[in-house]
């Protein structure tokens, strides 16, 4: 009697151990996944940035028949701000123009311009879509009978844009901008001459 109530103890000890070993592998009360599951992280737009760009640059000069157009390309540094889906950044790029135009014995080139903007725009993963607006400041050239004048002029910009990412730090962009140069006088047009801009280019960006 007593070696079957031994036996018939370590059976019962045996099957708990069994149990408990299965509990274990099945999570308690419900199976465990036999993998822990992918986390998949959002692409990130935060942080500092540069890069290059170029493009083709149209427009048409104030009070005057010429319409600038030629090739564009420079550099950009910006900073962006992510919360979500948004997107908060700030921009300042440089380039440098080939856009001229003669006509009836004028000349108006715009050699280079600056501008310094706000973007905003909402990100679907690697996709952001974005618009911006700021400051303008940009050179304007005139030309007539051998004679040849310079001016700085500041005004306005403002466009809309598309940046994919690539990769965790590089992106490509395509971007449309509008820049509107004030008009100032000119002694050898007798007039007062400013510029108006469109500007379609592509750039890559590498955030750090």
């Amino acid at each position: 009697m007593r070696k079957l109530s031994i036996a018939a103890a370590a059976t019962v000890a045996t099957l708990a151990a069994s149990g408990a070993h299965a509990a274990d592998m099945r999570g308690g009360y419900g199976y465990a996944p036999s993998y822990a599951p992918a986390v998949v992280s959002a692409y990130s737009w935060m942080g500092p940035y540069v890069g290059a760009n170029l493009g083709y640059q149209w427009g048409r000069v104030n009070n005057n028949p010429t319409r600038p157009d030629g090739m564009a390309g420079g550099v950009q540094v910006g900073y962006n701000w992510q919360s979500g889906q948004f997107v908060l950044g700030a921009e300042a790029d440089l380039q440098l123009s080939g856009a001229h135009d003669t006509f009836a014995g004028w000349k108006f080139s715009n050699p280079w311009f600056s501008t310094i903007r706000g973007r905003a725009g909402v990100a679907m993963n690697n996709i952001l879509f974005y618009g911006t607006v700021g400051f303008a400041i940009g050179g304007i050239r005139a030309e007539a009978g051998g004679w040849r004048e310079s001016k700085t002029h500041t005004g306005w910009a403002a466009g809309l844009g598309m940046e994919v990412g690539l990769t965790p730090n590089w992106s490509a962009k395509a971007e449309y901008l509008y820049l509107d140069l004030a008009e100032r006088g000119y002694s050898i047009s007798g007039v007062t001459n400013g510029q108006h801009n469109n500007l379609l280019r592509l750039g890559v960006n590498y955030r750090f």
